[in-house]
């Protein structure tokens, strides 16, 4: 009798640079997390992912964000990529292969609760509501698919007296390139499209 067990295409890994020295984009062909996960504290990674957690237990890990296809690492800054690079593609080739968790079950309500009560999605008054959308629109158009090459994400906080107030996430969380971005490039195009915003300022997510 025939074997019909399908053999599994071996998982492919490389990696990417990023605008942030200390970040790294490892990139594979398999589908990880349809969205977006960030984190920048082991505790809140125990919670959420068990790739997070396997990742934090390593002593160079300061982030992890997982989106997609691809995990950006960011790491502690007194160690080089050149020593730990080549272990971290080994690491998450395997555990990928292995097919392991990575982001539980229960994790996009949980942030989306969070982020409600925070208050942080979408602040702005009503009369701004029309204004919003159109911002919205243009940072998930023209920004984020750039910014998640980059490894990162960047989401919309709020608007208040001309002021665009957006998250920066994975590879972009304190990049110093990030700075001359927002201000050059995302600044400059929402000022051009919209002519109320005056200023886009960013947080760390």
């Amino acid at each position: 009798m025939e074997n019909t067990t399908a053999t599994k295409s071996p998982v492919l890994l490389y990696t990417e640079q990023t605008p942030n020295p200390e970040s790294l984009k490892f990139v594979t062909n398999r589908m990880l997390y349809r969205g977006t996960a960030d984190f920048r504290e082991q505790e809140l990674a125990q919670e959420w992912s068990e790739l997070g957690t396997a990742l934090f237990e390593m002593p160079f890990v300061k982030g992890v964000y997982i989106s997609n296809n691809f995990v950006t690492i960011t790491k502690e800054f007194n160690y080089a990529w050149e020593d730990i690079m080549l272990k971290l593609k080994e690491f998450i080739k395997n555990y990928v292969q292995e097919e392991k968790g990575i982001i539980k079950e229960g994790f996009t309500e949980a942030m989306a609760e969070l982020e409600a009560e925070r208050g942080a999605s979408y602040e702005y008054s009503d009369d701004d509501a029309e204004l919003v959308a159109k911002i919205k629109e243009l940072i998930d158009t023209y920004v984020k698919p750039a910014v998640e090459m980059d490894g990162g994400n960047i989401e919309f906080k709020h608007f208040r007296a001309g002021v665009v107030t957006v998250i920066l996430q994975g590879s972009c969380s304190g990049c110093p390139s990030s700075t001359v971005t927002l201000k050059s490039g995302i600044e400059g195009m929402l000022k051009r499209m919209v002519p109320q915003v005056q200023e886009v300022v960013s947080e760390m997510g």
